[in-house]
Protein backbone atom coordinates (compact mmCIF):
# COMPACT_ATOMS: atom_id res chain seq x y z
CA UNK A 1 0.00 0.00 0.00
CA UNK A 2 2.45 2.17 0.75
CA UNK A 3 4.71 2.13 -2.63
CA UNK A 4 0.59 2.46 -4.11
CA UNK A 5 0.76 5.70 -2.23
CA UNK A 6 4.38 6.79 -3.04
CA UNK A 7 3.85 6.01 -6.96
CA UNK A 8 0.62 8.54 -6.94
CA UNK A 9 2.43 10.80 -5.49
CA UNK A 10 5.17 10.66 -7.98
CA UNK A 11 2.83 10.99 -10.59
CA UNK A 12 0.67 13.63 -9.47
CA UNK A 13 4.20 15.62 -8.39
CA UNK A 14 4.64 14.95 -12.21
CA UNK A 15 1.55 16.45 -13.46
CA UNK A 16 1.80 19.50 -11.21
CA UNK A 17 5.67 20.33 -12.97
CA UNK A 18 5.39 19.41 -16.63
CA UNK A 19 1.69 19.62 -17.64
CA UNK A 20 1.18 23.19 -17.74
CA UNK A 21 5.06 23.65 -19.49
CA UNK A 22 4.84 24.08 -23.00
CA UNK A 23 7.93 22.80 -24.92
CA UNK A 24 9.62 25.38 -27.42
CA UNK A 25 7.55 25.98 -30.06
CA UNK A 26 10.51 25.54 -32.94
CA UNK A 27 12.89 22.72 -31.79
CA UNK A 28 15.39 21.81 -33.77
CA UNK A 29 16.66 18.10 -32.30
CA UNK A 30 19.51 18.17 -35.07
CA UNK A 31 20.49 21.38 -33.36
CA UNK A 32 20.47 19.88 -29.83
CA UNK A 33 22.68 16.97 -30.88
CA UNK A 34 26.31 16.87 -29.28
CA UNK A 35 27.51 17.10 -26.26
CA UNK A 36 25.85 18.85 -22.89
CA UNK A 37 26.77 19.59 -18.96
CA UNK A 38 24.10 19.24 -16.52
CA UNK A 39 24.12 22.96 -14.78
CA UNK A 40 21.53 23.01 -12.72
CA UNK A 41 18.40 20.90 -11.21
CA UNK A 42 15.40 21.89 -9.38
CA UNK A 43 12.57 19.64 -8.06
CA UNK A 44 10.56 19.10 -4.83
CA UNK A 45 10.64 15.66 -4.63
CA UNK A 46 12.06 13.80 -1.42
CA UNK A 47 15.09 12.04 -3.72
CA UNK A 48 16.13 14.62 -4.62
CA UNK A 49 16.34 16.63 -1.58
CA UNK A 50 17.87 14.41 0.20
CA UNK A 51 20.64 13.80 -2.33
CA UNK A 52 21.08 16.88 -3.82
CA UNK A 53 24.32 17.97 -1.84
CA UNK A 54 26.06 15.01 -3.34
CA UNK A 55 25.37 15.95 -6.52
CA UNK A 56 28.30 17.39 -9.22
CA UNK A 57 28.28 18.32 -12.67
CA UNK A 58 28.26 15.67 -15.82
CA UNK A 59 27.85 15.09 -18.97
CA UNK A 60 25.52 13.58 -22.05
CA UNK A 61 26.37 13.51 -25.78
CA UNK A 62 22.79 13.64 -27.03
CA UNK A 63 22.23 12.10 -30.32
CA UNK A 64 18.82 12.18 -32.94
CA UNK A 65 17.78 9.17 -33.95
CA UNK A 66 16.45 7.76 -37.38
CA UNK A 67 12.61 8.09 -35.84
CA UNK A 68 13.10 11.43 -34.48
CA UNK A 69 13.46 10.17 -30.85
CA UNK A 70 16.80 11.58 -28.90
CA UNK A 71 19.58 8.46 -27.56
CA UNK A 72 20.96 10.15 -24.17
CA UNK A 73 24.39 8.41 -23.84
CA UNK A 74 25.17 9.43 -20.54
CA UNK A 75 28.43 9.61 -18.42
CA UNK A 76 26.83 7.99 -14.92
CA UNK A 77 26.74 4.07 -15.77
CA UNK A 78 27.58 4.53 -19.51
CA UNK A 79 23.73 3.23 -19.66
CA UNK A 80 21.96 5.01 -23.34
CA UNK A 81 18.64 6.31 -22.83
CA UNK A 82 15.84 6.89 -25.24
CA UNK A 83 13.34 9.47 -25.19
CA UNK A 84 10.93 8.89 -27.91
CA UNK A 85 9.34 11.61 -30.26
CA UNK A 86 5.66 12.81 -29.62
CA UNK A 87 3.87 14.77 -32.20
CA UNK A 88 4.40 17.84 -30.28
CA UNK A 89 8.07 18.64 -31.22
CA UNK A 90 10.16 19.57 -28.05
CA UNK A 91 8.00 16.91 -26.15
CA UNK A 92 9.58 13.16 -26.18
CA UNK A 93 8.60 9.92 -23.75
CA UNK A 94 10.59 7.48 -22.05
CA UNK A 95 10.56 4.84 -19.45
CA UNK A 96 12.11 5.55 -16.42
CA UNK A 97 14.67 2.36 -15.94
CA UNK A 98 14.64 3.36 -12.26
CA UNK A 99 11.17 4.15 -11.67
CA UNK A 100 9.71 1.94 -14.02
CA UNK A 101 6.78 4.55 -15.24
CA UNK A 102 5.89 6.30 -18.52
CA UNK A 103 7.53 10.16 -18.42
CA UNK A 104 8.04 12.64 -20.87
CA UNK A 105 11.03 15.18 -21.29
CA UNK A 106 9.87 18.98 -22.26
CA UNK A 107 12.44 20.99 -23.68
CA UNK A 108 11.05 24.86 -23.04
CA UNK A 109 14.15 27.00 -23.84
CA UNK A 110 17.10 25.77 -25.85
CA UNK A 111 19.74 28.14 -27.79
CA UNK A 112 21.58 25.32 -29.36
CA UNK A 113 25.24 27.02 -29.14
CA UNK A 114 24.56 27.71 -25.56
CA UNK A 115 21.74 26.54 -23.20
CA UNK A 116 18.56 24.34 -22.43
CA UNK A 117 15.83 24.41 -20.07
CA UNK A 118 13.88 21.43 -19.89
CA UNK A 119 11.43 19.41 -17.34
CA UNK A 120 11.23 15.83 -16.56
CA UNK A 121 8.88 14.19 -14.34
CA UNK A 122 9.18 16.39 -11.09
CA UNK A 123 12.26 18.24 -12.04
CA UNK A 124 13.62 21.05 -14.24
CA UNK A 125 16.58 20.76 -15.57
CA UNK A 126 19.16 23.57 -17.04
CA UNK A 127 22.10 22.13 -19.24
CA UNK A 128 24.66 23.90 -21.70
CA UNK A 129 27.63 23.33 -24.20
CA UNK A 130 30.26 24.55 -21.70
CA UNK A 131 30.89 24.10 -17.68
CA UNK A 132 30.51 28.33 -17.28
CA UNK A 133 27.49 29.90 -17.99
CA UNK A 134 26.54 33.79 -17.31
CA UNK A 135 25.10 34.41 -14.35
CA UNK A 136 21.76 35.93 -16.19
CA UNK A 137 21.28 32.64 -17.31
CA UNK A 138 21.63 31.04 -14.06
CA UNK A 139 18.80 33.49 -12.82
CA UNK A 140 16.74 32.85 -15.58
CA UNK A 141 16.45 29.18 -14.64
CA UNK A 142 16.26 29.80 -11.23
CA UNK A 143 12.97 31.48 -12.40
CA UNK A 144 12.01 29.06 -14.61
CA UNK A 145 12.01 26.63 -11.95
CA UNK A 146 9.90 28.69 -9.70
CA UNK A 147 7.43 29.02 -12.36
CA UNK A 148 7.16 25.18 -12.16
CA UNK A 149 6.08 25.55 -8.27
CA UNK A 150 10.07 24.63 -7.09
CA UNK A 151 10.54 25.91 -4.14
CA UNK A 152 13.82 28.21 -3.97
CA UNK A 153 15.73 26.05 -1.17
CA UNK A 154 15.48 22.94 -4.20
CA UNK A 155 16.94 24.95 -6.99
CA UNK A 156 20.80 23.68 -7.36
CA UNK A 157 23.80 25.02 -9.62
CA UNK A 158 25.70 21.94 -9.54
CA UNK A 159 29.40 22.15 -8.20
CA UNK A 160 32.05 21.10 -11.00
CA UNK A 161 33.50 17.30 -11.15
CA UNK A 162 37.13 17.43 -12.34
CA UNK A 163 36.12 14.34 -14.56
CA UNK A 164 32.41 15.09 -15.43
CA UNK A 165 31.46 11.36 -15.40
CA UNK A 166 29.09 11.74 -12.44
CA UNK A 167 25.35 12.02 -13.55
CA UNK A 168 22.88 11.62 -16.02
CA UNK A 169 21.80 14.60 -18.10
CA UNK A 170 18.56 15.93 -18.20
CA UNK A 171 18.06 14.36 -14.81
CA UNK A 172 19.35 12.22 -12.48
CA UNK A 173 17.10 8.98 -11.30
CA UNK A 174 19.38 7.14 -12.82
CA UNK A 175 22.59 7.91 -11.08
CA UNK A 176 21.37 9.51 -7.37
Amino acid sequence: MASLLTLLGAVLCSLMVSSEVVPQADFDLQAMAGEWYLIGIASNAQWFVKGKDKMKMGTTMITPTADGGMDQNNTCRTMVNVANKTEVPGKFTYISRYWGYVSDLRMVDVKYDDYAHCTRFTACGFTGRDVELSDELKEKFRQFSLQTGILPENIVILPKNGTFTLFFFFFFNECA
